[in-house]
């Protein structure tokens, strides 16, 4: 089973993302559906695995908190673009968060993450797209802010990788006080 530990969007704020999908031939939008902002991405793990996971997860405590996304940008590996993401603006209490669940993750034996956390929402993988219509994309969208968003409860997903697109399956809510 793939897992990832994430937060769900209201569907109101992700056909708003959505909005912004087009003008940038061979880019590969993401559903709005898959949309998502991903604490932390555990990958392959076995039924008892994913078990030892939601007992680790179910005893974190936090409250809940308030977010907004403030901007686009482009993620790029090794000097190439690979994909289009909206930002989620400076938040401590996502960092808490993110943290918290890093940690129990880490307690079970889950290997440490070694990318710094980077909050976003991925709206498009743009690995053949050009540069200079990357930058004018981003030019024309990077005002974009949406309304502060309730934090309520965070997700974990098992995900399934399809031919077209990945299928996000939330297996299990946590409550945040």
């Amino acid at each position: 089973m793939r897992l990832f530990v994430g937060l769900d969007l209201p569907w109101s704020l992700c056909e708003r993302l959505s909005g912004l999908a087009g003008g940038l031939a061979l880019a590969r939008w993401v559903p709005p559906e898959n949309y998502h902002i991903t604490l932390r991405f555990i990958g392959e793990m076995p039924g008892y695995r994913a078990e030892e996971v939601d007992l680790a997860l179910s005893g974190l405590r936090g409250r809940g908190f308030e977010l907004q996304l403030a901007g686009v940008d482009v993620v790029e590996r090794a000097g190439r673009p690979t994909s289009l993401r909206a930002c989620v603006a400076r938040s401590e209490r996502l960092d808490h968060l993110q943290n918290k669940v890093e940690t129990a993750l880490q307690r079970i034996g889950v290997a440490p993450e070694r990318r710094r956390f980077a909050p976003h929402v991925t709206l498009a993988r743009v690995d053949a797209v050009a540069p200079p219509a990357l930058a004018a994309w981003v030019q024309a969208h990077n005002l974009f802010r949406s309304s502060m968003i309730p934090i309520e409860h965070f997700t974990l997903f098992s995900s399934l990788l399809g031919k077209e697109q990945p299928v996000y399956t939330p297996e299990v809510e946590y409550a945040l006080a």
